[in-house]
């Protein structure tokens, strides 16, 4: 009789926390399933992609395919249906009671086109003096092949252009050849002119906005001076491994790219002047005019013809994005993307680029959400619109795999709601104090309000993170909104938010490691961007869009 009895209470005590668990309101079953997400499961996925097994994870390389391996088994396991139509994928995964492979893949897989300078055949000649490649002069990795030329160069000053400033007034340069002063005039007191109070504006964090201004005009190609040798210095170990290794395109851009793109070589002081007839002594006295007047300084330099080849070496190789498709209840035609990229570097000179944080700590928040939407589902809570777990090939070559999948979707764009794309969240900048939870939200008032009001109101009620915008600012130097994969989805009118922590002394370095993320950190973000997912998927409307002309 007393174990009948007590067998009767423990049958109450289940039916009565199930009834509480069926009454739990619906603001708190997300939070259930965002406690899923941990430093420790986070941890384990970044341990594995982030190793030297992965060989760095370079696009079309083996360490590429084996971290796109991992990600199609980690979907397979979870249970997410592989959306990709057909069966002509690099990786087939196969049921072992079935003589076929699986109807749809996992994984998305297309070519790009591999373009490499031909440093055998690289010349560069001022008169009869010759210079080297990768000693005196290099080529921005977008720039076509440039067959065996002779160039007669118009000299742009600092190839500026902007209200009240402009090195190219009364000037025609379509189909020309440019040389340009890197950097900015400084002020009498020595501070860049044209950025904030003391500060480089985005004419002098790198060359691209010159290079934009150039092409706009439509110059064939641009000569960069850098005026300082420790700068070329500095600047060609940094880019060297990806100039040898040379660009990515998609086979169907390449054509164009090569028709249409201004070609950006930068030189050293030594080359620069000798293109323009000077000394050192005379370059630096141009510099210091420039200081003391508002406008561009007229120069006296008698620029010298050069003799240019720049030819390239082309193949085309495979590669793939991983695709987890969790299907929705009542709204399933609907699709959320969350997105991250899984490539990095690879290896240059013995060394290994792990990129722990650009862009593991991504693909590993990508790998916990899928997680907790799946358990969700197991329980009965499955998303109402459709999610789709995408992982990028490509980021690193140019955005090579959300380029391809915006133009080859396999739900179709116009079903879309929104991107949430995550890139590089696992570190705290030098901007930020070492124990203050931030972290940058990029884009989401740009494409709809309502999106910008969701990821304010999951931060507010659950997380509580300090939200920095400062990368929204339409005069960002550094121009990160545009940066991302997340950028594809913005052109075609799909609302987006890119995560991001911005960069640190590791960025792009051997350095960045797994034991410098930090964990706690990560997990709490990756939390946020679950919760704002979750509030997206089930929303009883889709987000609106701002109709905008520029993306």
């Amino acid at each position: 009789m007393f174990s009948v009895v007590l067998r009767a209470l423990a049958l109450l005590l289940v039916l009565s926390h199930v009834a509480r668990a069926q009454a739990l309101p619906a603001d708190d079953l997300p939070t259930q399933y965002a406690r899923r997400i941990t430093p420790e499961v986070l941890r384990r996925h970044l341990t594995e992609l982030a190793s030297d097994a992965y060989q760095g994870r370079e696009t079309g390389e083996q360490g590429g395919r084996l971290a796109a391996d991992y990600l199609a088994v980690q979907f397979q396991k979870l249970g997410l249906s592989a959306p990709v139509p057909g069966r002509d994928n690099l990786y087939r995964l196969y049921d072992p009671c079935l003589d076929d492979p699986l109807p749809n893949e996992p994984v998305q897989r297309f070519w790009v086109e591999r373009s490499v300078w031909d440093a055998g055949h690289m010349k560069l000649q001022i008169g009869a003096q010759s210079f080297h490649w990768l000693e005196d002069f290099y080529a921005s990795g977008d720039s076509p092949f440039f067959q065996e030329t002779t160039v007669q160069p118009v000299f742009v000053g600092y190839g500026i252009e902007q209200a009240g400033y402009s090195d190219y007034a009364s000037l025609d340069v379509r189909g020309k050849d440019l040389i340009a002063l890197l950097g900015e005039p400084l002020d009498i007191t020595g501070k860049p002119r044209f950025g904030a109070p003391g500060k480089p504006s985005r004419w002098s964090i790198n060359s691209r906005a010159k290079l934009s201004v150039a092409a706009a005009k439509g110059a064939r190609s641009i000569f960069f001076i850098y005026p300082d040798q420790a700068d070329f210095t500095a600047a060609l170990i940094r880019f060297k491994p990806y100039i040898v290794k040379g660009r990515m395109t998609l086979p169907t851009a390449e054509a164009q790219t090569e028709a249409t793109t201004t070609a950006s070589f930068l030189v050293s002081p030594a080359v620069g002047c000798a293109l323009l007839g000077t000394t050192a002594a005379g370059l630096q006295a141009y510099q210091q005019a420039a200081s003391t007047v508002t406008g561009p300084v007229a120069a006296s330099f008698r620029v010298a013809a050069l003799r240019i080849r720049a030819p390239r070496v082309q193949q085309r190789v495979p590669t793939e994005n991983v695709l987890g498709y969790l299907e929705g209840t009542d709204r399933k035609e609907e699709v959320l993307v969350v997105s991250a990229h899984y490539d990095h570097l690879g290896t240059w000179e013995g060394q290994v680029y792990n990129g722990a944080d650009d862009n593991g700590s991504g693909t590993a928040a990508l790998l916990t959400i899928a997680q907790a939407f799946v358990q969700a589902s197991k329980d009965g809570h499955g998303p109402r619109r459709s999610v789709l777990f995408l992982a990028f090939t490509g980021e690193e070559k140019g955005l090579l795999g959300s380029e391809y999948y915006t133009e080859h979707p396999v739900f179709p764009l116009a079903s879309t709601i929104a991107d949430l794309n995550i890139d590089m969240i696992g570190r705290t900048d030098d901007q930020h104090r070492p124990d203050q939870p931030y972290l940058d939200v990029v884009g989401s008032n740009k494409r709809s309000a309502e999106l910008h009001a969701i990821s304010e109101a999951a931060n507010e009620q659950y997380t509580k993170l300090a939200l920095d915008y400062r990368y929204n600012a339409p005069d960002d130097p550094e121009q990160v909104y545009y940066r991302s994969d997340h950028y594809h989805f913005a052109k075609h009118g799909i609302p987006v938010i890119f995560y991001t922590t911005g960069d640190h002394a590791d960025y792009h370095q051997p350095t960045d490691d797994l034991t410098k993320i930090e964990f706690p950190l990560l997990a709490r973000r990756t939390q946020l961007i679950f919760y704002t997912a979750w509030e997206l998927a089930n929303r009883d409307q889709r987000i609106a869009v701002k109709l905008v002309n520029k993306p």
